[in-house]
């Protein structure tokens, strides 16, 4: 299974730290960075494009005293008509030459083109075999199987069929979202076919998250059956917790329709109603950053070491 040459030596565990909306800053890239596990965060998390070139600058400084110990950082992009600051995020990512670029709504060639101009890598998060194949046709290095039970926008296909259909169409790298909370589970994914997992919601709850204490008690206190998926936040179906669609004072089983995506008016809709995915359910506590990538990291070779002396395993 292929993982990019750029990232040999660099990572400690085969994992991602997902870009989550109004959640992912400096602090959680560089942390997680730091402790092997590659970090990323939206473009969108800052307020303008010249507060991002300032998070850019902000994150290779600190990440720069680590040397080539630090695994690559990474900035998602949203491609979508909506996003009008897409293009202006995208030339300050290629003057800065970001490591990685993750896409989402949206595969496009010119952004890949763009990143593959300096040497960059470009994955992009799908939930369909057909996704997949635009993706694979736009010439990305990487698809992130966004499956059922991710935070945010996701799918709901099981990860044992969408990570076989995309292999199908696509022989780069592979991610798998979706419910990744324990270093077990991120020896499952690989085990599964995937070369990388990708882990959101288990982020949310660490010191460095940019969420009130609240919210980060609400991961505590949820399991899977409190969140529900629904196009009513964005107008993208994604997984929200039910008790906080109650505290805005709205009822999850019965919302108002929102059907169209427009990112200008995103923010107003998940600072107040909180993503999650089905991995609340594991989550228990609210370590720093550095320290949950080591319990991952052991809990990764624990469960890989059993797997290996598992008698079914000699054959």
């Amino acid at each position: 299974m292929p993982l990019p040459q750029a990232f040999a030596g660099r990572l400690r565990l085969p994992a991602v730290a997902a870009p989550m909306f109004l959640v992912s800053g400096p602090d959680l890239v560089v942390e997680t960075c730091r402790a092997g596990v590659i970090g990323t965060f939206p473009a969108l998390n800052q307020r303008t494009s010249d507060g991002l070139a300032a998070w850019i600058e902000e994150i290779e400084a600190r990440l720069a005293a680590a040397g080539d110990t630090a695994a690559p950082y990474g900035i998602n992009l949203i491609v979508h008509r909506s996003n009008p600051r897409l293009q202006a995020d995208l030339e300050i990512v290629v003057a800065r030459r970001v490591p990685l670029v993750i896409t989402s709504l949206g595969a496009a060639r010119e952004v890949v083109e763009a990143v593959h101009s300096y040497g960059g890598l470009v994955f992009h998060d799908v939930i369909s075999r057909r996704h997949a194949e635009k993706a694979a046709e736009a010439g990305v290095d990487g698809i992130i199987a966004v499956a059922a039970g991710a935070g945010g926008h996701a799918g709901t296909l099981s990860p044992f069929a969408l990570v076989a259909e995309i292999r199908e169409v696509f022989a780069g790298t592979i991610l798998l979202g979706g419910a990744i909370s324990t270093g077990a589970h991120v020896a499952a994914a690989r085990a599964l076919g995937a070369d990388l997992a990708y882990l959101g919601t288990r982020f949310i709850a660490t010191r460095e998250a940019m969420v009130s204490e609240a919210q980060k008690r609400m991961i505590l206190e949820s399991r899977a059956l409190d969140v529900i998926y629904t196009p009513d936040i964005s107008g993208v179906n994604a997984n929200f917790l039910r008790p906080s669609i109650r505290a805005a004072g709205l009822d999850p089983d019965a919302l108002p329709p929102h059907r169209v995506l427009d990112m200008a008016s995103e923010a107003k809709a998940w600072k107040s109603i909180w993503s999650a995915g089905h991995g609340v359910g594991s989550i228990s506590d609210i370590p720093g950053a550095g320290a949950l990538c080591g319990r991952l990291i052991a809990e990764y070779r624990a469960a890989v070491a059993a797997l290996a002396a598992e008698p079914f395993a000699a054959g």
